[in-house]
């Protein structure tokens, strides 16, 4: 299944571009929310670490070994369980307000759906001794 690691590097440059898309818009401060801008509010700056973590996922999945393909599981694991983090925390409702959740969320959580599942098949072929 050597397609399948194509679909997860299109998968993690779609991270990276969900990223700059706007994820939510609280109406009542005026204020859009994305992976990498979120002044006026108390999130931080949560697409980096999505950043690091496709990076990691692109170079261990250009690297045709057994090893990486297991820090591979790893590091698409840890994205996964970020990506669901952010979207709780994002679409949190305070005080009766709940924020209009856009595209770029929603993208987030398909291409990290995705690495996933291309780091579980990753296509690699052993060597018998």
């Amino acid at each position: 299944m050597r397609w399948m690691k194509w679909t997860g590097l299109i998968a993690s440059v779609l991270l990276i571009v969900s990223c700059f898309l706007p994820w939510v818009v609280i109406a009542y401060k005026n204020i859009i929310v994305s992976g990498v801008e979120s002044t006026g509010t108390n999130y931080g700056k949560p697409g980096y670490f999505n950043f690091v973590l496709a990076f990691f996922f692109i170079l261990f999945s250009l690297i045709e070994r057994v090893w990486a393909k297991r820090c591979n599981l790893f590091i698409v694991a840890i994205n996964m369980a970020w990506a669901i983090r952010n979207y709780i925390m994002i679409t949190t409702c305070y005080g009766g307000d709940c924020p209009d959740k856009k595209i770029g969320l929603y993208l987030m959580l398909i291409a990290s759906a995705v690495m996933l599942l291309g780091a579980f098949i990753p296509g690699i072929k052993l060597k018998e001794k």
